[in-house]
């Protein structure tokens, strides 16, 4: 992280500096680690695959076990086909999965490997799955990666039996936490409905220690589950940047309905969320939900004044930004600066849209941006919070600013991946995240005298 930042804006037409995002493969070893008994598979170098191991192991704390091509200089020069095609065989004798799920790299992408053709050359023991998708680091980002392989299992494994469409429900979660999925999972099963949740990480990179070691966990979706999705009557597609573009596949091939929503995060998004699977099942909400969604509405209440009308910056992944600009505004926050790593006109669309529903203006919005760029508008005119990565604590150490925590990745944090921010549960975790934030914040400032006045 740069320790000098100008007091005027760098003009700048290329590059980033500290973007707001990682690479592709890192968001396609994650959605993989969702299926039950698949290793991942990362098609270039061991350092890349070190590397991508190394990011997911820090935010969520857990072993993240994935195999490599582990190209060296002629495979580099030469292409890797003859390095996938040994590894293929190495795994699935030393290893057995029971799915193999390969992503590529920059180093593979740019020599120009043909995986579909690799692949069918390949040796794959009967009733073994590989599956692929191409994710070069050098466009997208780990967002771009994980909607790839989630588009990529459908592709591969989604098969329709021909009869009319099973009474469940498809829910791709977007690129959340294992304990945000284990949330939805929870919130759709209270309003008794079934469902197949496409890639879930929850019980793999949240899974209890036992006494004994088992390579793969419980956890994760089964590939037969993935099948099934083809013969579902709907696809709840959470997040348009992470969980479209396979809803939209699976629609057009097997005539599943697509429902897109945002993330679950927030009074509103959690609403919409609950009555889309309500309205199509025809299911009544249960006494419970309404039960949490009070809580929530007494704890708005309660709190208000601790953060009605404070300025915020937000960034992130543009699925998790667009969710939380939307429960800020909802709060009585006021946006003033909102910024995503990951491409796409959509993201200034929704932001935008939101913004203008609400009344604010002159904020500032942008997709592909850096935290640079984030850092030198709040330089130059400060806001009360910033809510987003643990990259965002540089910023907030350096202008004095409260920060809160939130998304991918959160590396100096502990227990942070298994507890919800989706749901109305997750909702009273956001508020009092925001609320003690700018408490600490007034109890660090005021005069001691004063000090009983802040509560």
């Amino acid at each position: 992280m740069l320790e000098c930042i100008p007091e005027t804006l760098i003009a700048r037409s290329t590059g980033k500096i500290n973007p707001a995002k990682t690479c592709q493969p890192i968001g396609a070893m994650y959605a993989a680690l969702g299926i039950h008994r698949c290793l991942p598979h990362s098609h270039g170098s061991q350092g890349c695959c070190a590397y991508h191991r190394m990011h997911l192991a820090r935010h969520f704390r857990e072993p993240v076990l994935a195999s490599s091509s582990s190209f060296t200089e002629g495979a580099s020069v030469f292409g890797g086909a003859a390095n996938l095609k040994t590894s293929i065989k190495n795994v699935f004798q030393i290893y057995n999965p029971e799915i193999m799920a390969v992503h590529t790299t920059c180093l593979s992408e740019t020599i120009g490997d043909d995986l579909p053709n690799i692949l069918k050359q390949s040796e794959i023991p009967e009733g073994m799955v590989v599956i692929h998708v191409n994710t070069p680091s050098y466009q997208g980002s780990h967002i771009t990666g994980f909607s790839g392989m989630v588009k990529a299992m459908v592709s591969y494994l989604a098969v329709s039996d021909g009869g009319e469409k099973k009474d469940q429900l498809n829910v791709i979660p977007g690129f959340v936490n294992p304990g945000d999925m284990r949330e939805i999972r929870r919130i759709v099963s209270e309003l008794g409905v079934k469902t197949i949740m496409f890639p879930d990480t929850s019980n793999v990179l949240d899974a209890p220690l036992t006494s004994t070691y088992d390579m793969y966990p419980e956890g994760g979706v089964t590939i037969a589950e993935i099948r099934d999705s083809a013969n579902s009557s709907a696809t709840i597609a959470l997040g348009a940047f992470a969980s479209n573009d396979a809803a939209d596949l699976l629609q057009e091939k097997f005539g599943v309905t697509g429902i897109p929503l945002k993330l679950p995060i927030g009074l509103k998004a959690t609403d919409e969320f609950i009555v889309a699977v309500k309205d199509w099942f025809g299911v009544d909400v249960p006494v419970s939900l309404a039960t949490e969604r009070g809580q929530v509405v007494d704890t708005l209440i309660d709190t208000n004044i601790h953060y009605q009308g404070k300025t915020v910056a937000i960034f992130g992944d543009p699925d998790h930004v667009i969710a939380m600009t939307e429960f800020v505004l909802t709060m009585g926050m006021a946006p003033k600066y909102i910024l995503t790593g990951t491409p796409g006109k959509r993201f200034d669309t929704e932001i935008q849209k939101l913004l203008k529903e609400a009344k604010i203006e002159g904020s500032r919005v942008k997709a592909e941006g850096d935290l640079l760029e984030l850092h030198q508008w709040i330089r130059e005119d400060p806001v009360d919070l910033l809510i987003g990565t643990t990259y965002g604590k540089y910023i907030a150490r350096k202008e004095d600013i409260p920060l809160v925590r939130f998304g991918f990745p959160v590396l100096d944090r502990a227990v942070h991946p298994l507890m919800p921010v989706v749901g109305y549960r997750g909702c009273l975790r956001l508020i009092e995240q925001i609320s003690n934030a700018l408490l600490d914040r007034r109890d660090r400032d005021c005069l001691d005298e004063d000090y009983e006045l802040v509560l």
